[in-house]
């Protein structure tokens, strides 16, 4: 129990409001709360059923509880709360384990039974929620973020030399089930891990979106996308309105979470709190792009609020972003995220926000392109993939890592071997459905969807991500390439935007969240950066050649990946990461 309540200690800020453990036999469940339906103590976490035997604790939303609650109702089930959690507990009971085919929601769950002691472990379709684990031959743990797992001791923290050559390649994406540490796996999206009374362990994929043409709908006309983008998006953001707090939305300006703002107002929120994020302007960069969100704040009479970060603010705020990551994170935008969040979250628990929408719609620039004929066979799809979104090659790869090649990280290329092996899978045939496919269900996960959780959650505030609703996922995945690849991207997106918000939105230039200091680094920023590769921990790790660091920072910006992002910033941060979550030794 003292390495439960340690685990459940770490997650304070993710869960604020109420804590609660529970112990029966060889099983232990902690549970921080962060209290957004059902609000009184009958809520609370552990929930046990004592009547069912059964006990849960668990992270998310279940959009649809009410109705399923309707459900078990009607078939003889009593309640004692209001809350979702207790639904879960009464639909486990009644349906099984295949009960999570009917949840429309985001959730991350550990269901215990009493009598049995089975223990089933599941995550939400798109990985909204976080689940990591870590076994050793004595026991399994599990917990919503990584450093709760290390706060319980005993994880092995060699650096996984297969992931290491993701983070490196794969533009920092790490695919499940590894991470960056050996003892560390995570639940993929879409699985249920079940833990039998004897040890043994089941596996199983309970939904896998079909990027394929449906022949019910091969006589749809372009309007006819359209309309049924926005019909399946409107009842996607309604779900996301179940609360018993006040619902906001954060609004960067740019067409998704502007559509989002315009549907909400169109469902009939008043006085909706809006909130965008500024940085200042450095090496000709701007800092914000506040002339979209004030067009939108304006149109739908929002509550807004934009705010402005300065330089000093930011720099102290990285250490506390880089403390949140369950996994090293290279965006520049999680600090602005990290940011952001603390001062939403002075005024509302739960926001809806626009991250999903150019996975899902393609809204990328590779996405053209994998519709070349070059692109049509497998190899020249991987060819073309690669050449957009990948950081580096194995050459590069090996003149940048320290140690011998393969001791530190993998020199057969397993990142390349991923990407293979995705593509040729059953159930997407053209260039565009295959990246689709990856960047949806791999890439979207365990970047921009795991930064927003991690950043909001950082300061117990719940993000909530439509675009991510998974019928309209399994929509917009049997959409016609050419007409998400159309506009510049995310053409179907953006013609039925047009019934709803502002075109003048809808046309400007693709935006992002910029954060120029880290874009640039120069002055402490780069300080910060140098002094973390010299620092003892990181020369007694000795992940990376000597000589590759110097180079680097030597020319600080001079070196940029195919996407743009700084080569040093991506190393040094995983540095960062790994002192900042205590992590020492040698990488292998």
């Amino acid at each position: 129990m003292a390495a439960v309540a340690a685990m459940a200690a770490v997650m304070v800020p993710r869960g604020p409001d109420g804590t609660g453990v529970w112990s029966q036999g060889r099983v232990a469940l902690g549970h921080r709360r962060l209290k957004i339906i059902d609000l009184s103590e009958a809520g609370a976490q552990p929930m046990i059923d004592s009547d069912l035997g059964l006990a849960i604790a668990w992270n998310g939303c279940i959009y649809n509880y009410k109705q399923l609650r309707d459900e078990l109702i009607s078939v003889g089930y009593r309640f004692f709360s209001h809350s979702d959690t207790e639904v879960l507990l009464k639909a486990y009971h009644h349906w099984g384990d295949r009960f999570v085919e009917r949840l429309h929601g985001m959730f991350a769950f550990a269901i215990v039974e009493r009598d049995s002691g089975r223990v089933l472990l599941g995550r939400d379709r798109l990985g909204i929620k976080p689940l990591y684990v870590t076994e050793d031959s004595r026991r399994l743990r599990f917990a919503s973020s990584l450093p709760a797992l290390l706060a319980g001791g005993g994880v092995d923290t060699r650096i996984d030399p297969v992931a290491l050559h993701h983070y490196l390649s794969f533009h920092s994406v790490v695919p499940p089930p590894l991470t960056i540490l050996r003892g560390v796996s995570k639940v993929p999206p879409a699985t249920l891990l079940a833990i039998e009374p004897d040890g043994t362990r089941t596996t199983a994929t309970y939904w896998t979106p079909d990027f394929t043409r449906h022949d019910d709908r091969s006589d749809w006309t372009e309007k006819d996308w359209e309309d049924a983008v926005l019909d399946s998006l409107r009842r996607a953001v309604e779900r996301r309105l179940v609360a018993d707090v006040p619902v906001g939305c954060l609004l960067s300006g740019g067409v998704d979470s502007s559509l989002i703002v315009g549907l909400l107002s169109e469902a009939g929120q008043t006085g909706l709190q809006t909130f965008s994020i500024g940085f200042e302007s450095v090496g000709g960069v701007a800092g914000d792009e506040f002339k979209w969100s004030d067009i939108i704040a304006k149109r739908f009479r929002t509550d807004h609020h934009q705010i402005r970060i300065n330089t000093e603010r930011m720099l102290p705020a990285l250490d506390g972003a880089i403390g949140a990551m369950s996994e090293p994170m290279v965006s520049h935008d999680c600090v602005a995220f990290y940011l952001l969040s603390q001062e939403v979250s002075k005024h509302v628990k739960v926001v809806q926000s626009g991250q999903g929408a150019d996975e899902v719609f393609a809204g990328y620039h590779w996405y053209p392109p994998m519709a070349d004929p070059s692109a049509a066979t497998l190899d020249g799809a991987v060819t073309s993939y690669r050449g957009a979104f990948f950081d580096r090659d194995q050459a590069a790869m090996d003149r940048l890592v320290g140690g011998v090649p393969g001791d530190v990280v993998s020199a057969d290329d397993p990142s390349g071997r991923y990407v293979t092996e995705h593509f040729a899978r059953a159930g997407a045939e053209t260039g565009v459905d295959r990246a689709l496919r990856l960047d949806t269900t791999v890439m979207l996960v365990d970047d921009p969807v795991k930064r927003v959780d991690n950043m909001t959650m950082a300061w117990g505030l719940e993000g909530r991500v439509p675009f991510l609703d998974h019928e309209l996922v399994e929509l917009a995945a049997s959409c016609p390439p050419e007409l998400k690849t159309a506009h510049d991207g995310k053409g179907v997106l953006k013609q039925a935007a047009r019934q709803v918000i502002p075109s003048e939105v809808i046309d400007r230039p693709k935006g992002y969240f910029p954060v120029p200091a880290l874009t640039h680094l120069e002055g402490p920023y780069l300080d910060m950066v140098r002094d973390a590769l010299y620092a003892p921990a990181a020369k007694e790790r000795g992940l990376f050649a000597q000589d590759a660091v110097d180079r680097l920072l030597a020319d600080p910006n001079g070196r940029l990946t195919p996407l743009r992002g700084n080569e040093l910033w991506q190393i040094a941060l995983l540095e960062l990461w790994l002192q900042r979550h205590g992590i020492s030794g040698p990488a292998a």
